[in-house]
């Protein structure tokens, strides 16, 4: 009996294992016919083929809009990165410039302590630079020969304004000033200083600037001079820019206070114009605070002035020469507003010290037509440096005059001419 259990029950055990193998084998088989599963089978095959073509291209279309947003914010990160960028140059060259302001300051001299009250005076005369002949090896050789202390007169001329240049070179010779030299802007102004025996440099050919000098007007070769003068600069000589339309009486370089970067004479008529003053600007609708005081000076005449060889001087002449090769603007008022113009949120203004001429030894033409000729004293006491005939458009004839008047003595030589150009 007992071992006929023993039997029952291994056959029992046999009976279960082939029922799980078998079992298992029909789930292999099911695996591999229905690899997704009863539902998902039927689900798959229940779609109908225009089903099956729609999802296909809203896959499609989700695919492209995502290359496109993908696009449109890699190209929005690139340009906040060139924004970047360009903050963060701009940031290196304001603490460069920072840095350099500093240097410059501390190259100047020691540091030292301020004095008692009254006493204190500020640095009025920038440092010279170091002269660099290899910049004009040949305009170096000019200067050495005729520079009287390192100082040369110069002035711009093309055949255009020989009358005039002919009544300047004249003045300039009965005082027997040495340091005296024409920038001959065309081949006839060469050929007069050669004939002439007046010292002139004639430039190296360039064709942007020949076209001005050779045919330009007064005013396209007063804006020229900023270009022509840096190169005097950089050779480390003093100048003194004449334009031609001047009449020398005395030598100005024994009337020159040297003490700032620019030394120029004055468009104003008067002490208040020439000078400065505060004008009152009178506004009634703003009630109690109605008056607002505002500090006027007339212009500085860009026909005569006196340059240092200084940092501060050579960037005037290439802020100016840079803002006129962009635009047709008048020189002057160009000039003006570099030497003037403060400092101001985005704009650096010109840290370069200047000085105006007195306006009755460096005298314009206003001056001398409106009030110094109708004042007899004046007339007997006064006599100039220079007259500059900047004011009236007969030029010739008033520098004649000046002429007859000053140096031949003739009382009456300024009498026919009226107070303006009417």
């Amino acid at each position: 009996m007992a071992g006929r259990r023993d039997r029952t029950q291994q056959l029992r055990g046999s009976r279960i294992a082939i029922a799980i193998l078998v079992g298992i084998i029909i789930g292999c088989v099911c695996a591999l016919i229905f690899p997704n599963g009863f539902f998902n089978s039927k689900s798959n095959s229940s779609l109908t083929v225009n089903e099956r073509v729609q999802v296909g291209s809203s896959s499609c279309e989700s695919s492209k809009t995502l290359k496109s947003d993908f696009a449109s914010l890699s190209e929005k990160n690139n340009e906040l990165k060139k924004q970047l960028r360009e903050l963060t140059e701009k940031l290196r060259l304001a603490e460069q410039g920072s840095d350099n302001a500093r240097k410059q300051v501390l190259s100047l001299g020691p540091q030292i302590k301020a004095g008692p009250f009254g006493t204190v005076k500020s640095l009025r005369t920038n440092p010279t630079i170091l002269s660099d002949e290899s910049v004009n090896p040949r305009l170096a050789k000019i200067l050495k020969s005729i520079a009287v202390d390192k100082e040369v007169i110069v002035a711009l001329a093309n055949a255009n304004v020989k009358a005039m240049l002919e009544v300047q070179i004249a003045s300039v010779k009965r005082l027997a000033i040495k340091n005296y030299l024409v920038v001959a802007l065309d081949d006839y102004i060469e050929s007069f200083c050669k004939q002439n025996d007046v010292a002139y440099y004639k430039r190296d050919p360039d064709k942007e600037l020949d076209a001005v000098g050779k045919t330009g007007g007064n005013h396209a070769v007063s804006g020229l001079k900023f270009r022509v003068l840096r190169e005097f600069l950089q050779l480390g000589y003093g100048v003194l820019l004449s334009d031609v339309d001047i009449v020398f009486l005395k030598n100005p370089f024994s009337h020159l206070y040297r003490d700032s970067d620019v030394e120029s004479m004055s468009d104003g008529h008067s002490n208040m114009t020439a000078y400065g003053f505060n004008d009152v600007f009178d506004e009634p609708a703003m009630g109690w605070a109605r008056y607002a005081h505002t500090m006027r000076i007339w212009v500085f005449n860009s026909g005569f002035f006196y340059l240092r060889p200084t940092v501060a001087s050579i960037e005037l002449l290439d802020r100016v020469a840079e803002r006129l090769s962009k635009a047709k603007l008048w020189d002057q008022a160009v000039f003006n507003e570099e030497l003037f113009y403060p400092s101001r949120p985005e704009y650096v203004g010109l840290h370069a010290s200047k000085r105006v001429m007195d306006m009755y030894e460096f005298m314009n033409s206003k001056v001398l037509f409106k009030t110094v000729r109708k004042d007899e004293e004046m007339k007997k006491k006064v006599r100039p440096v220079i007259v500059h005939v900047n004011y009236h458009p007969d030029k010739l004839n008033r520098m004649r005059a000046v002429v007859e008047f000053y140096v031949n003595g003739k009382q009456d030589a300024l009498d026919s001419f009226p107070d303006g150009s009417e």
